[in-house]
């Protein structure tokens, strides 16, 4: 099954509050499915048709996902979810190359994935973290963790150790530069793998389940410093099953059993519960006390998507003197 939902370009995080009649504004604070609105500007990341089965021949080989396409745009801020099993983790491994289809092509930056000369530029390019932040650190001090994929590239000295500044400072641990990463909380050592890719300075940040081993503490860390990123222009494709994080994307691609079963902005899918439940996801806790306060309170918008709309429509209805609940 494949059912795009399309047409709306309001993303997630638009102004909580909506306009002065109470709707939500058409654009929002980040580039939005630059296609979409008949832009020029090319892909950072094409996908076309790619195909991708685990083992050795036909007879013993597994398929993980089939004919998926996507393209992700400087800027933007896309979510893939799914269910355990439905192929999102394998598609993450595609974006820079770790793994290469079976069929089909991934271009980043012009470059094919399949390509090996072009395997080091397309990893500058697109950088990716991982959902352990423990198998992502080598080293025995922060500051030497984020130089290493430094001195792999053979940056000269004086322009590493600006790097590093840079790179710390971006993800707020230039204070931890000198201790031992294993003395670090789970948020703060995944801040440091992140810091370690942004040193190299990509145009893409992968997230693959990023923070699904961390606290609710250590999620907000991460989702903090990805924002402010992404606000700073860094394209980002995050991997969770978190549905407050999906919230904050502009676009999300639902996968299902190998394949892409629902496309759109998280507005317009979290407008359509019954079809996420059937594809074994929720919405997010915001979104389902909006629409159950709706159901009670028809001026109350239903689809508020985030804790801060939730708190935002409250005070309009509040200002306004509300409505009386019906039933």
């Amino acid at each position: 099954m494949r059912t795009v939902v399309a047409g709306a370009t309001s993303p997630a995080t638009a102004g909580a509050a909506g306009n002065a009649n109470g709707e939500w504004p058409a654009e929002g604070r980040r580039i939005h499915s630059c296609v979409a609105k008949g832009s020029s500007m090319k892909p950072l990341i094409e996908v076309n048709q790619i195909s991708f089965s685990y083992g050795q021949g036909p007879s013993q080989s597994v398929a993980a996902f089939t004919d998926v396409s996507l393209r992700v745009y400087p800027g933007e801020y896309v979510a893939v979810i799914g269910q355990n099993g439905s192929g999102k983790s394998t598609l993450a491994k595609h974006l820079n190359g770790i793994l290469t289809p079976t069929r089909g092509d991934v271009w980043v930056a012009g470059m094919n994935t399949k390509d090996a000369s072009c395997k080091q530029q397309i990893r500058r390019c697109v950088g990716m973290v991982f959902q352990s932040p423990d198998n992502q650190l080598v080293a025995t001090i922060v500051e030497d963790d984020v130089a290493f994929g430094l001195e792999n590239l053979g940056v000269p000295p004086g322009e590493m150790q600006e790097r590093i500044d840079e790179a710390l400072e971006a993800v707020g641990m230039s204070e931890y530069r000198h201790r031992p990463p294993h003395f670090l909380s789970g948020g703060q050592k995944q801040r440091v793998a992140i810091a370690g890719i942004l040193a190299m300075r990509p145009d893409c940040l992968v997230l693959d389940e990023a923070t699904s081993m961390l606290d609710s503490f250590g999620r907000a860390e991460i989702l903090a410093v990805v924002r402010r990123l992404n606000q700073q222009g860094m394209a980002i494709v995050t991997i969770t099953h978190h549905m407050s994080e999906v919230a904050e994307a502009d676009r999300v691609l639902v996968m299902h059993e190998g394949r892409v079963a629902l496309e759109g902005t998280p507005r317009e899918l979290f407008a359509h519960p019954d079809q996420l439940e059937a594809l074994g996801l929720d919405v997010p806790e915001a979104s389902r006390v909006a629409q159950q306060v709706h159901a009670r309170i028809p001026a109350f918008r239903r689809d508020a998507i985030s804790v801060e709309e939730v708190v935002a429509e409250v005070d309009r209805l509040a200002g306004s003197g509300g409505e009386r609940r019906h039933g």
